[in-house]
């Protein structure tokens, strides 16, 4: 055979193999790497939405953080402030039943003045008798002077 002739054999042979080849392996290779192209590109968008929501996330707990350490010293605060308030009764309370013993104490005491008083009149008069006894020489009946009796306990 002539050179020709085989260069032409191969050049149709060639030629129908690229038509085959694009016709019917070449769509579904294109297919497939565009498919391939799409789920890598997806696949990206996810990944940068999830890098998005990642963030959005940590600033959410951030802000939950920011939050609840703001209410924890406001609850400090107003739990020292209660505890003032707590001491400040209580000392209140205390200097007011403070003040009731005293005043009770004083109370009684005037009472057992006045007891003492009375006990006194009594004994000094009992001792004006017995002086007056010594005195007169002579006996005084507390039944029968009464009435002076009473009136020099309560000159006393």
């Amino acid at each position: 055979m002539d050179i020709n002739a085989t260069l032409l054999g191969q050049a149709i042979t060639f030629a129908i193999l690229v038509w085959f080849t694009m016709k019917f392996v070449w769509p579904p290779l294109t297919n497939m790497m565009d498919e391939r192209a799409k789920r890598i590109a997806d696949g990206l968008a996810a990944a940068e939405r999830g890098k998005q929501d990642l963030e959005q996330a940590s600033k959410r707990v951030e802000e939950q953080i920011r939050t609840a350490k703001q209410q924890a010293s406001e609850l400090v605060l107003a739990a020292e402030k209660r505890s003032g308030q707590i001491v400040e009764e209580a000392k209140q309370a205390a200097r007011s039943e403070g003040e009731k013993i005293i005043a009770d104490a004083r109370a009684e005491i005037g009472q057992e003045v006045l007891r003492a008083k009375e006990e006194l009149r009594g004994q000094l008069a009992d001792l004006a008798v017995a002086g007056a006894e010594k005195i007169l020489k002579r006996e005084i009946d507390p039944a029968k002077h009464a009435d002076l009796l009473a009136s020099i306990k309560a000159e006393l």
